[in-house]
């Protein structure tokens, strides 16, 4: 076992060396694009890149070697439309822009305060479809039925949790939250439409997706 543990530190250490030379490499391309904001500040750009590094090695230690970061103007992404956000980031379409919500249950009795009981969680992440029209009344469904209707429908209240509250609980800045490398173990609730075989964007043009949801 101690050779095991020896083994996947020389792993783990290696896999971050990779990783800081490609984030070396993806910097100098987002510092001539024009499309994206360069760092303004030499202490947020550390920042930056500790972060990226810290999820690049999480990622590549779960077997996921395709991502590439992409950082954009915080004082105007929000105010560009879906099709502007779905070039700059170079998403395949409108519909693969996704955002992640810090969710608290406010009607949860005061003995549940953390996120020890996945299905009856003080706190979930909902990673959405931006087109996706967002329904806290489907989680609270979906929670209700998780627990097989043992728990009152009246003891679900999902809302958005303070901004204080998220950052405590993920690590991560407002409008900059991922599901990966939280601090905290917060259980996730994803949209089934992220999940579908095959997308029919046509159709989803003209119908947006209701929320399903899948723990």
């Amino acid at each position: 076992m101690e050779a095991l543990a020896d083994l996947e530190k020389v792993q783990t250490r290696i896999l971050q060396r990779v990783t800081n030379l490609e984030l070396s490499l993806l910097h100098g391309h987002l510092s001539s694009s024009p499309s994206l904001s360069p760092a303004s500040e030499d202490a947020s750009s550390a920042v930056a890149t500790a972060t990226e590094a810290r999820l690049s090695a999480i990622l590549r230690s779960n077997g996921v070697n395709d991502f590439i970061f992409k950082r954009v103007s915080s004082d105007y992404y929000y105010d560009w439309t879906f099709d502007a956000r779905r070039d700059v980031l170079g998403a395949a379409s409108i519909h693969h822009l996704c955002k992640s919500i810090v969710l608290v249950n406010t009607q949860a009795p005061s003995n549940v305060t953390d996120c020890s009981d996945r299905n009856y969680s003080k706190y979930y992440v909902v990673v959405v479809q931006y087109t996706a029209r967002f329904s806290a009344e489907a989680v609270k469904n979906f929670l209700y039925a998780l627990n097989n209707g043992q728990i009152a429908k009246k003891k679900f209240n999902m809302r958005l949790a303070p901004e204080e509250t998220s950052v405590k609980l993920t690590g991560y800045e407002h409008n900059a939250v991922t599901c990966i490398g939280m601090k905290t173990d917060i259980p996730d609730l994803n949209s089934a439409s992220l999940f579908r075989e095959h997308l029919n964007c046509e159709d989803v043009e003209q119908n947006p997706p209701m929320m399903n949801v899948i723990l």
